[in-house]
């Protein structure tokens, strides 16, 4: 007989043949489950399934128990999947109104496959659609945070939540103006002082111009339904450009999800990341930041590459 290394587990043409050796050849389960690579435990477990089963019997068997005594009832799960529906709570609050253990309530969120909550749309309660278009350029999603300055000697970060409180008033804000390509994820940003809209109309004139030198020809821009994008000055500046204006559904910032993810990210890599002393401080980081992100972090999305893996006329790449 023709015999082939490796474990039987993996295929049921090996648990037949070590099945056959030890039943139809008489070799002892010792011997086949080293030949096999086995255990005795297991070589005797497939040679007995085949005397009382024949071929059928080295079939994939489902390893989920008979009984689950210690299973969540299932008229607790229905509980938890209705208040998820009609509530759309996370596992913790779920478990606070129903006197469960956060644990078990995710247990049976995951075994039922229900949608995880960032991935629905909360007004809804369906999936959001996740998209991205095929090639630079195509969309370019923008958008404006608003960020608290640092007083100068630092925040509550530096002084102690107490002590920054009284450091707090005055200090005004920064404005930033952000786009980023669907894509790529490239980004261009700009610290400016407002959010007029001749302000917004001039940063994307120079953003424009950022992905024109990048080698991105700009097709369409998506905005929320903020004043400045609403205003003449945006309208025309696009115009000239021949770019298509598209807004938002009102209340529904995921749409614009890439950017506002983008938001995210700076506000935990960039603006909050250290205890910064002055606000001169913090935008002095930016650039570097910026930088690196475009050129140097990897993107979940992007299977861990960095945006300009995505612009190969990106100049500075490899800096």
């Amino acid at each position: 007989m023709e015999l082939q290394s490796g474990s039987p587990q993996r295929s049921e043409t090996g648990r037949l043949r070590l099945a056959r050796c030890v039943v139809e050849d008489g070799w002892p389960l010792r011997r086949a489950a080293e030949r096999f690579q086995v255990s005795p435990t297991t070589a005797k477990r497939w040679a007995d399934r085949y005397r009382a089963l024949g071929e059928a019997g080295m079939d994939d068997r489902s390893s989920r128990p008979h009984h689950s005594p210690r299973r969540t009832p299932t008229r607790t799960e229905r509980r938890i999947i209705k208040v998820r529906v009609l509530r759309r709570w996370g596992p913790a609050r779920i478990a606070y109104l129903l006197g469960l253990n956060p644990a078990t309530v995710h247990r049976v969120l995951t075994r039922y496959r229900l949608a995880r909550l960032t991935h629905l749309d909360r007004a809804t309660g369906r999936a959001i659609r996740r998209y991205e278009h095929d090639a630079p350029g195509d969309l370019v999603h923008v958008d404006i945070k608003k960020l608290g300055n640092i007083p100068d000697g630092g925040g509550h970060q530096v002084l102690g939540r107490q002590a920054g409180r009284k450091t707090r008033s005055g200090t005004g804000y920064s404005y930033l103006h952000n786009a980023v390509d669907d894509h790529s994820r490239l980004a261009y940003s700009e610290i400016l002082t407002d959010e007029r809209k001749e302000t917004a109309a001039a940063f994307w004139t120079r953003a424009q111009d950022f992905f024109a030198q990048a080698g991105i020809t700009v097709q369409r821009v998506l905005t929320d339904n903020g004043s400045c994008y609403k205003s003449h000055p945006w309208r025309d500046v696009l115009a000239a450009a021949g770019i298509t204006h598209k807004r938002t559904r009102p209340y529904r910032p995921q749409t614009n999800g890439k950017v506002e993810r983008f938001n995210r990210t700076l506000l935990d890599e960039w603006a909050y990341a250290r205890p910064y002393r002055t606000e001169q401080e913090r935008r002095d980081a930016y650039p570097a930041w910026l930088h690196t992100y475009n050129h140097h972090r990897g993107h979940t999305a992007l299977k861990g590459q960095s945006p300009a893996s995505r612009v190969p006329n990106l100049t500075g790449q490899n800096i």
